[in-house]
């Protein structure tokens, strides 16, 4: 009889543990832990996001930041883009596989439902499509809201993609290259006079940037004076013919892609006094492969650049050739010519 308890007791012990073990095991079913790769990060919107993985499947609906996922090496992860690829001499030339990618978004809006379809593990939208985020997050796909309009923006945003690729190894090389080179200008530059400086915008030649904007700061970072830096509010301010004559620039530079021609510039009548026209020393922002004074990758050539426009004597033009040759090989893995270049 007392065996007899003795196997009884044992039975039901083993019958509680075997349950206590089923009840973990199914806890532990219902309850994973977070994947060790898992990736948070708050973005430019001030937004937290987080991702289970660095992501694969990549659609950015903003040129600025396609062309940072491209000199990050993450072309192949692109599944959709901006519009307009096809004008994108970069793309042509570094990835052309990009164009035949569906074209999802612009400036002025994203296609959700096309968006979706695509499967992406990470939307990128620039901020003024911030809106369009809760809508992406009701399907449970992740969205990046980057704005890169100053200097500390843009970095902010190579590192941001950087790290939600995972690709922070690529970023910091990117990053120690911008900053080697923009220090290298302002010692060339350190000391000298700093000549002043008229941006025109893309739209009209009366049109210019304010202190807030990315083209202000690589103007100061060339060693020169941005004269519409006293314009604070907004980005691209309408100006008179009036404001540009009393602010009297040494140089004018305008986009390269303007709706307007040099010529236009140098024959009004209301500018004809402004020092740079009457010196002659009215130029385009160049390259032919993708502009310069935007807030991406190549934009430190756009400060090497005026750099050798404002200060030949310390930089050269045969030097800022070999720089940004370099740079296009190490980082988009072309060679250009100095045609392409735009000079």
């Amino acid at each position: 009889m007392k065996n007899l308890k003795k196997a009884i007791s044992l039975f039901i012990a083993a019958v509680l543990l075997t349950t206590m073990m089923s009840g973990q095991a199914a806890a532990a079913v219902k309850m994973p832990e977070a994947p060790e790769n898992g990736i948070t990060v708050t973005d430019q919107a001030g937004r937290e996001v987080t991702l289970q993985a660095p992501a694969g499947r990549l659609v950015s609906s903003y040129y600025i930041s396609t062309a940072i996922l491209i000199a990050l090496g993450c072309e192949d992860d692109l599944k959709g883009i901006e519009m307009k690829a096809d004008t994108r001499e970069l793309y042509k030339l570094a990835a052309p596989q990009l164009l035949d990618l569906p074209a999802v978004g612009s400036g002025k809006g994203i296609n959700v439902e096309e968006t979706a379809a695509l499967d992406p593990d990470l939307v990128i939208l620039p901020s003024r499509l911030q809106e369009s985020a809760a809508v992406f997050e009701e399907l449970d796909i992740p969205v990046l809201i980057v704005d890169p309009e100053t200097q500390e923006d843009f970095e902010a945003c190579v590192a941001l993609l950087a790290e939600v690729t995972g690709n922070k190894e690529r970023g910091n090389q990117l990053l120690a290259y911008y900053h080697d080179k923009m220090e290298e200008a302002g010692k060339l530059t350190e000391g000298l006079e700093r000549p002043s400086v008229y941006l025109a915008s893309g739209s009209g030649y009366l049109r210019t940037c304010t202190s807030k904007m990315y083209q202000n700061d690589m103007i100061e970072a060339a060693g020169g004076r941005n004269v519409s830096a006293e314009l604070q509010d907004g980005y691209w301010k309408e100006v008179s013919p009036e404001q540009v004559l009393a602010w009297n620039p040494e140089y004018i530079f305008a986009v390269n892609y303007a709706e307007y021609s040099l010529e236009d510039i140098e024959k009004d009548t209301a500018l004809a006094e402004v020092q740079a026209i009457k010196d002659g020393k009215v130029f385009t922002f160049p390259s032919e492969i993708e502009a310069w004074d935007y807030p991406t990758p190549s934009s430190v050539l756009g400060v090497l650049w005026l750099t050798y426009q404002l200060h030949p004597d310390v930089y050269s033009k045969d030097e800022f050739i070999r720089e940004a040759q370099d740079f296009y090989k190490t980082y988009f893995d072309i060679t250009v010519t100095e045609e392409q270049l735009g000079l």
